[in-house]
């Protein structure tokens, strides 16, 4: 065996050889063998769920300063651009009737973001309007302040169908819960 130009090159003999050890087999009919079609594997949209999964994180993070339109202090509220003063003044007097609320106690961060994107999105298709998001006072904390606080006023921030929200009243929550305001859905007539 002589290798040249990367090929394998045999001697006339062994060629000679090899002929005569196969001449009294006979080759395999074309028809005795299965033809397996492999199924075509689904498409997939993977770009689309590249950009939902975009669009989730997104939506989740928390990349807006946590007072960025928050007042001093300690309660909790936001309004958001264009809308009247007033509207926030109502809010806070419980001029809208609270439709549904959701309790983050006991849950981490993940958790507690996946579970009011979800709510949130309830919220819309059910056309809600006024909501309490109750995020603790942080009693049972490692610190004793509330974690989930100011992360669920950043949440609540970057989502465009939120107005605003404030602390909610005493009787409803105080500085355990906000009460949130949405936009409201145009129906069709």
């Amino acid at each position: 065996m002589k290798k040249h130009d990367g090929r394998i090159r045999l001697k006339p003999e062994d060629r000679e050889m090899f002929r005569a050890s196969v001449a009294n087999v006979t080759p395999l009919s074309k028809r005795d063998k299965a033809e397996l079609e492999r199924p075509r594997p689904r498409p997939v949209p993977a770009q689309r769920l590249r950009d939902d999964h975009a669009v989730l994180q997104d939506s989740l993070s928390d990349h807006i300063p946590w007072d960025t339109g928050l007042e001093t202090g300690e309660e909790l509220a936001f309004l958001r651009n264009g809308i009247p003063a007033q509207t926030l003044r109502k809010l806070r007097r419980g001029h809208w009737v609270i439709q549904d609320e959701l309790d983050l106690h006991g849950l981490n961060t993940l958790e507690a973001k996946a579970l009011l994107v979800g709510f949130l999105g309830h919220c819309a298709q059910h056309g809600l309007r006024c909501v309490r998001i109750i995020h603790g006072k942080g009693l049972r904390s490692k610190n004793r302040e509330p974690v989930l606080k100011q992360k669920v006023a950043n949440w609540l921030m970057q989502r465009d169908e939120i107005l605003a929200f404030c602390q909610a009243r005493r009787t409803e929550g105080g500085g355990g819960a906000v009460v949130v305001l949405l936009k409201g859905v145009k129906r069709k007539t």
